[in-house]
């Protein structure tokens, strides 16, 4: 223990002086001139000046050389509730609380440490010294050389923080990752906390000087030498206990026994699972086989369906193409639907065998995960272990009487699938299509693209032309649901009949005219003018004369100028004239009737053609027996 000195406290030289200046001053006599002042008021001494200087020498000697603010190593001496009592070798011992001892609590008396000098006398005398400043001061110096020399620390754990631990290592706060404190997940970190352990510094970062240290490295390499033992004694197909040591979504980890291993979640179970949770439970006990090892890596890779006999070793031996089975769809992609018929035991259905229909579709038009469905067996493979099946084979074909169903000339209700620059495709029922050639929409009507003349979704009538049973086509029409006006108008336009029609456009070789019943006629620019010499315009409504008339073309030319050029012919005009007035009142409501019937782009009803046909007809018939 430090001896403290409890003698009076000196006078300082200050305080002597000025007690000197106020005494009186004493006469000097011969017997004070005498007088040994060194020796007044002090005990006699038997040391000579020479014995008295050795046992000096000797003395300082005996005691250690301290500076203020510099480390020193101390022994502790003693140990009391809070404070632990450290000899440095100088003439008095120190106190260190023992808070600056919390991170090592087994220290006992007689163990060295390093305490820093903070004064060498306090106010009582004391010896100043702190052991949290010393390791602090040496604390970087000695982590860099823990880092580099591979050296084991010892640290406290203060606290948990987010994601790891918080280590007084060397008086430095050092972090702890929750991945680096075991070889096993740590659930709980706080059961930690207040603990000594020891630790590796497994980096440094200097510019923010962040400390990270590890327990787990410590432990690998104890299971470095367990695994190696372990691994040179497995055998592919050996089959072994172990404990599950952790879940995650691609497999589980297994603990052999020092030595961890994985099950791929494909090799869990011959069915097909979402997780390997639905197969195994965390730290239970499970029977695995060896499947594949590396000794170099350290890796062992474990099996568990193989150990119960695989679902297709099982299947009826008798089950054959053609056999209906039953499953629930397990797995769903663009292509097809994997139906699960026992866990293991697997058919394909291809998107094309679930529907007579052509179109392109996906599987999930038909099909959702979970479904209970039946199937066909339309191949089977035990060697490769491949089944697939088709949905729409259990379905009437609807192809396999399509002659009854839809004969020729039969007329139906079919939907407007899709276009093509020549045709329009159309559905008459699942699985049954057929094509509309661009040139069997209309009698009349010039189209460019189908596009023009109706949209995908709409109905649209139709007649069966052609029926292609083993390419499975259709070929329909439109406008055969209707009579060919070109019949009729072959007897109203004929050469040299002259009607009354309205320029629509002007081109270089001349004009578009519009006829009665909605047809159109040609006039080249030289049969456009007129009696006064200019050109007619368009919207203009003037009197044209057919000049040629051509059914399998669907083409008529007329002319202006004709009419006029002729003029002189009045016999000729005013026949035409009078055949016009007599026909007109007769014929100007069916006239008006047909040309709004035509501009529709169905065609309409053209039971009027056949009326004036009639008419004509009857015209004709009068007029010959008027003739005779």
């Amino acid at each position: 223990m430090s001896e403290i000195n409890q003698d009076t406290p000196e006078t300082t030289p200050e305080v002597v002086t000025e007690k000197a200046v106020s005494a009186p001053v004493a006469p000097i006599t011969p017997s004070s001139v005498d007088f040994d002042w060194d020796t007044a008021g002090k005990k006699s001494s038997n040391y000579n000046a020479a014995d008295r200087l050795r046992m000096e020498s000797l003395y300082e000697k005996s005691l250690s050389s301290i500076t203020e603010h510099e480390v020193v190593e101390g022994v502790i001496v003693a140990k009391t509730s809070k404070d632990a009592v450290v000899n440095i070798g100088y003439k008095s011992d120190g106190i260190v609380p023992l808070s600056e001892l919390r991170y090592n609590p087994d220290i006992t008396i007689g163990e060295r440490i390093e305490v820093y000098i903070e004064s060498k006398e306090d106010r009582s005398g004391q010896l100043l010294l702190s052991h949290k400043k010393a390791r602090s001061l040496k604390s970087w110096d000695r982590v860099n050389t823990a880092l580099e020399t591979d050296e084991i620390i010892k640290g406290y754990v203060k606290c948990r923080t987010k994601g790891g631990l918080i280590v007084d290592v060397f008086g430095i706060e050092a972090f702890l990752p929750g991945s680096q404190i075991d070889v096993k997940p740590i659930r709980d970190y706080d059961v930690y906390v207040g603990k000594s352990m020891e630790f590796k510094v497994v980096k440094i970062n200097k510019e923010f000087k962040n400390v990270v240290v590890s327990h787990k490295a410590l432990i690998e390499e104890e299971l470095e030498a367990q695994k190696t033992e372990i691994i040179s004694k497995l055998e592919k197909g050996q089959v072994l206990e172990g404990t599950v040591k952790n879940i995650t979504s691609y497999g589980v980890f297994v603990d052999l026994g020092g030595v961890d291993g994985l099950i791929h979640i494909t090799d869990l179970s011959w069915g097909r699972i979402n997780h390997p949770e639905e197969v195994v439970t965390l730290d239970g006990k499970i029977q695995v086989v060896i499947l594949d090892f590396d000794e170099g890596k350290k890796r062992i890779a474990l099996g568990l369906k193989q150990l119960t006999p695989h679902p297709w070793d099982k299947v009826d031996a008798n089950l054959k193409v053609g056999d209906t089975v039953k499953g629930k769809v397990v797995v769903l992609a663009d292509y097809g639907a994997f139906i699960e018929i026992e866990p293991g035991f697997e058919g394909l259905v291809h998107v094309s065998e679930m529907s007579w229909s052509q179109h392109l579709r996906s599987a999930q038009d038909f099909l959702k995960v979970g479904d209970d469905v039946e199937a066909s067996i339309l191949s089977i493979d035990r060697e490769e272990r491949k089944m697939s099946l088709g949905i729409k084979q259990l379905m009437p074909d609807p192809w396999a009487e399509i002659e009854n169903r839809y004969p020729a000339n039969s007329r139906h209700t079919a939907k407007v699938r899709n276009f093509t620059n020549f045709g329009v495709f159309v559905e008459l029922e699942e699985g049954v299509d057929g094509l509309i050639h661009i040139s069997d929409l209309s009698w009349s009507k010039k189209i460019k693209h189908p596009s023009e003349f109706t949209k995908v979704g709409e109905t649209i009538e139709v007649t069966v032309l052609e029926i292609d049973k083993e390419n499975r086509r259709l070929s329909l029409g439109h406008k055969q649901l209707e009579e060919n006006p070109w019949d009729v108008f072959e007897t109203v336009f004929n050469e040299g009949s002259v009607h009354q029609g309205t320029v629509i456009t002007i081109t270089d070789k001349g004009g578009v005219i519009a006829l009665p019943y909605g047809v159109e006629g040609f006039s080249p620019t030289k049969h456009l003018s007129k009696a006064d010499g200019t050109l007619a315009k368009a919207e203009e409504t003037l009197d044209f004369k057919v000049i040629e008339f051509s059914k399998e073309n669907k083409k008529i030319i007329v002319s202006h100028a004709r009419t006029h050029e002729e003029e002189k012919a009045g016999s000729a005009k005013e026949s035409s004239s009078d055949a016009k007035e007599n026909k007109g009142d007769e014929t100007k409501k069916a006239v008006k009737k047909i040309k709004d019937n035509l501009e529709k782009s169905t065609l309409g009803d053209l039971s009027v053609l056949s009326n004036l046909r009639s008419e004509l007809e009857e015209s004709e018939k009068a007029a010959a027996k008027k003739g005779k």
